[in-house]
C-alpha cells in the first residue's frame, strides 16, 4: 500500500514513550497476566477521589446552568481564587490579569513554547524529564539536553546550564519533577535564578528575553522537611522572566476534571490567551466556577491534603524500605528516597546478565521487558523520559497503588531477581 504523505512535522513525530509501554501492558492483561501496572501518573478514584468538597461544587455548578463558553483567559472569579490561593501558600502575588486558565497543563505548557520559541531557538531542559523533548519538537527548537546526574537527585544545576545560556530563549525545569519526585534544594534554584537574572541584563534592549518555564504542578505534594522553592519567592526579579505551569490535576487527584493554569508576565499570559482561545482549550465552565468556589475553603483545602499526602506517603515509603531491604540482600536495586509528588526512583541493574534458565539480559529494554514478564511489574524507563538508552533507572508510580498490594510487589519482584546468575 503506498504511504500517505503527510507533513513533515506530522512525519517527524514521535508518540508517547508511556503510551505504547501502556498498550503493551494492555495486551498482556487482555491475556489474563495479573500486573502490577504503575507506569501512568494517574489516580485510581477508588483509592484516591477528588475532595468531596469539591465535587459537591461542580455538580452545584451543573445544575445552576454553568455550561456555556467560558472567558478565553478564565473566568474572573477562578482567576481570583487562583490569586489569592497563591498568594496564601507561597507568598508571592499575582494579579488576575497575569493568571491564564485552560483545561490542565498541557495546553499551557504548548502555548508556552509556542509563545516563546521560534524555529532554531535553544531550549534548556534536563533528562530525566516530561516530554519537553516533545515540545522543543513542536517549535523546531534547538535541542540542548542537560543530562541531570543522581547524585543530585536528577535536579539540573547552575553549573551544568551555564555553558549553553548564551543565546538561549526557553529553560524548562520542573519541581518536584515528574518522573523522580525529586526537588530542587533552596540554594540550587538560587543559583539557577540568579544565572538567569544575570544573563537577561546583559542583553541588549530589544532583545529576547532568557524565560524560564517552572512546572509546579507536584508543589503541594511535598513530604516530611522538604519545601518547594519558588523561583520568585526566592528572587522578586524572576517575575519578568517566569513561567508558571499548575494547576488541580496532581494536588487534588482531578486529573480528569482539566482545570490548570499558567501564572506570568500579562504580555506572555496575553499571547499564550489568544493561541489557546484558537484551539479552544478552556477549562470548562462548570468545573471552573466549582474551583473557584473550592480553593477559597482553605479549612477543606488544608484537610484533603493532609489525609492525600499521608496515603501517597505511605505507599511511597513501604515500597522505597522494601527496595532498600532487597539491595541490604545484594540484589542490584536502590532507590531514592522519597520527597514529593506521587513517584518513586528506582534503579534496576540487570544488563549483561542472565537467568538461572539461560535467557540473557543484553539491554536495559531487556530488563524492562523482564521485570514485566517475571515480577509482573510495569514500570517507565527513564529512556521514555529522554534519557539515553542504557539509563537504568525508572519511575515507580503510586497513584494507583493499593496499599495491600505492596507485600505481594516485593514478594515478585524479589522472585524475579533471585533467577538472575
Amino acid at each position: 500500500m503506498t504511504k500517505t504523505k503527510l507533513s513533515t512535522f506530522a512525519e517527524t513525530l514521535i508518540a508517547s514513550e508511556i503510551v505504547r509501554l501502556g498498550a503493551a501492558i494492555k495486551e498482556l492483561i487482555k491475556k489474563g497476566e495479573k500486573l502490577y501496572n504503575y507506569t501512568i501518573g494517574d489516580f485510581d478514584s477508588s483509592q484516591f477521589p477528588i475532595p468531596e468538597q469539591m465535587e459537591k461544587e461542580i455538580v452545584a455548578s451543573y445544575h445552576a446552568g454553568y455550561t456555556t463558553y467560558p472567558a478565553a483567559e478564565g473566568e474572573l472569579d477562578l482567576r481570583s481564587s487562583i490569586s489569592d490561593f497563591i498568594y496564601h501558600y507561597q507568598g508571592v502575588r499575582y494579579s488576575p490579569q497575569e493568571v491564564l486558565v485552560s483545561c490542565g497543563g498541557r495546553p499551557l505548557i504548548y502555548a508556552l513554547f509556542k509563545t516563546i520559541v521560534d524555529p532554531g531557538d535553544k531550549v534548556i531542559y534536563p533528562v530525566p524529564s516530561w516530554n519537553n523533548n516533545h515540545y522543543t519538537h513542536f517549535n523546531h527548537g534547538e535541542h540542548v539536553v542537560i543530562e541531570a546526574a543522581a547524585e543530585n537527585n536528577f535536579m539540573p544545576t547552575a553549573d551544568q546550564i551555564r555553558p549553553h545560556i548564551k543565546g538561549a530563549s526557553l529553560i524548562a525545569v520542573c519541581s518536584p519533577l515528574n518522573p523522580t519526585g525529586t526537588t530542587f534544594k533552596k540554594a540550587d534554584l538560587e543559583a539557577i535564578c540568579d544565572l538567569i537574572i544575570e544573563e537577561n541584563k546583559s542583553r541588549k534592549e530589544g532583545e529576547k528575553k532568557l524565560y524560564l518555564m517552572f512546572d509546579q504542578m507536584y508543589w503541594m505534594l511535598t513530604f516530611g522537611d522538604i519545601h518547594h522553592y519558588s523561583p520568585v519567592a526566592l528572587r522578586p526579579e524572576m517575575k519578568a522572566y517566569t513561567i508558571f505551569i499548575d494547576g488541580i490535576s496532581k494536588a487534588f487527584a482531578a486529573t480528569g476534571v482539566r482545570v490548570g493554569w499558567s501564572l506570568g508576565p500579562e504580555e506572555v499570559m496575553v499571547k499564550m490567551r489568544s493561541l489557546n482561545s484558537h484551539v479552544g482549550s478552556w477549562a470548562p465552565m462548570a468545573e471552573q466556577k466549582a474551583v473557584a468556589k473550592f480553593l477559597k475553603q482553605l479549612p477543606a483545602v488544608d484537610t484533603f491534603l493532609a489525609g492525600f499526602k499521608n496515603e501517597i506517603d505511605i505507599r511511597l515509603v513501604s515500597i522505597h524500605n522494601g527496595i532498600q531491604t532487597l539491595r541490604e540482600k545484594g540484589y542490584p536495586v536502590n532507590s531514592i528516597a522519597p520527597q514529593a509528588a506521587i513517584y518513586l526512583t528506582i534503579q534496576v541493574n540487570l544488563t549483561g546478565r542472565k537467568t538461572k534458565d539461560g535467557r540473557e539480559i543484553k539491554t536495559q529494554e531487556d530488563v524492562t521487558n523482564y521485570l514485566l514478564s517475571d515480577a509482573h511489574l510495569a514500570l517507565v524507563p527513564f529512556v521514555a523520559f529522554g534519557a539515553n538508552k542504557n539509563n537504568n533507572w525508572y519511575r515507580l508510580s503510586v497513584g494507583c497503588c493499593k496499599k495491600e498490594d505492596i507485600p505481594d510487589v516485593l514478594k515478585k519482584l524479589e522472585v524475579a531477581l533471585e533467577k538472575i546468575v
